[in-house]
């Protein structure tokens, strides 16, 4: 990837997201209130995920399960999973649960297009192609986001993610952006059918 492809990539991030945040302030205070109404707990969830070249950072989603289950269990397989709260389950499934991500955008630990931040001790599992997708920032969505999501496995998730990295370019960001924001209001399915080719629960993270 060419210096210049790096510094416009960043400079949209930061063209579409700054007003984006703005915008959405007023949106995110009605989010955190109803979220901490429906229980005790926080309103926004963090934890540590891996960036660029397998950097620890703070990653930011609005809290979608509740406060007293394993943050580290099964990822939900549906809209039915008791552990998902009310509010949580409309979160995801139209996936503003992700919007607390833009400031880490804003921050450059993420850029709006690139492999999903994966759990920092999922970087051991890798061989040396699929490490290929911390050569870039994570991003809000990707390739694999657009190309099957719930519907693929990790190992096909990994690949995509290469894929992406070998073929980054501003024309292909711009088609995954636009791809994304269709699908999100054809409400495509997040929910994990099948978590690996080989295995369906060993290593399995949510994204609470």
């Amino acid at each position: 990837m060419s210096t210049l492809y790096l510094i416009f990539k960043r400079i949209l991030d930061f063209i579409l997201v700054l007003p984006a945040v703005i915008l959405l302030l007023p949106l995110f205070g009605v989010f955190a209130v109803i979220i901490r109404l429906g229980g005790t707990g926080p309103a926004i969830f963090k934890q540590r995920r891996a960036g660029k070249n397998g950097r620890p950072f703070t990653f930011y989603k609005f809290r979608t399960m509740r406060t007293d289950v394993d943050p580290y269990g099964p990822s939900p397989k549906s809209g039915d999973d008791p552990r998902l709260t009310g509010f949580g389950k409309f979160l995801r499934e139209t996936s503003l649960d992700e919007l607390p991500q833009l400031f880490n955008v804003l921050k450059g630990d993420m850029s709006l297009v690139g492999p999903r931040p994966l759990y920092l001790e999922q970087m051991a599992e890798w061989d040396s192609r699929q490490r290929r997708r911390l050569e870039v920032r994570p991003g809000l969505t990707g390739l694999a986001q657009i190309s099957g999501r719930g519907a693929l496995t990790r190992e096909e998730k990994l690949e995509l993610d290469v894929r992406y990295v070998e073929k980054a370019c501003l024309g292909l960001d711009i088609k995954i952006l636009l791809s994304t924001i269709a699908q999100v209001f054809g409400r495509q399915s997040i929910y994990e059918k099948r978590y690996s080719a080989t295995e369906h629960t060993r290593g399995e993270k949510n994204t609470s």
